[in-house]
């Protein structure tokens, strides 16, 4: 039994969800998100909440379970809510500036690095230093979060490079003279 599965995700209010042709569609105040449902797992309306549950004993539908109840989470709080991921630029001479749909970057290359901005998110930089993208589909911000991040990793030494808000940078000693 899949502990996260069993329980059923509740709809905010203003949060509706329709369940048609294998497409479950929730739609909420900050827009319309849709998930492809498997065939293993059989979906269901009932007093304000989607249910969850294995369509039949297979060993491939128990392990779809609990990931495509999350799933469904994650469409109901990006529609209610939205997902915000910050980043945090050190290093001396690293900052970010965002300029409409594009993020530029300057991160100690010889050039700047200019990441454009997929539709559906925001990225704002509050301070020269930190990166706040938000959005409502979670997948989405992970990605362009992972994607900016990429180019310049936080290294043990210094801590120089990109790293997400309250990530641990485990530092190494330099070398003994």
């Amino acid at each position: 039994m899949s502990r996260i599965g069993k329980r059923p995700v509740p709809l905010p209010s203003g949060v509706t969800a329709t369940i048609e042709g294998g497409v479950l569609a929730v739609k909420g105040p900050k827009g319309t998100l849709s998930l492809q449902t498997a065939d293993e797992i059989a979906y269901g309306l009932e007093d304000g909440a989607i249910s969850v549950k294995p369509a039949n004993d297979s060993k491939r539908a128990r392990a779809f379970w609990g990931m495509q109840r999350t799933l469904v989470q994650n469409l109901v709080t990006g529609v209610s809510e939205g997902f915000t991921k910050t980043l945090e630029i050190t290093g001396v001479g690293y900052r970010a500036a965002a300029q409409g749909k594009n993020l530029r970057l300057q991160l100690g290359y010889s050039h700047d690095v200019n990441i454009a901005v997929p539709d559906g998110l925001e990225v704002k930089t509050p301070d020269p230093t930190t990166v706040e993208i938000s959005g409502i589909d979670r997948q989405k911000v992970g990605q362009l979060a992972a994607e900016i991040r990429r180019w310049r990793k936080p290294e043990p030494y210094k801590g120089k490079g990109i790293k997400y808000r309250g990530e641990y940078i485990f530092r190494k000693e330099g070398k003994k003279k």
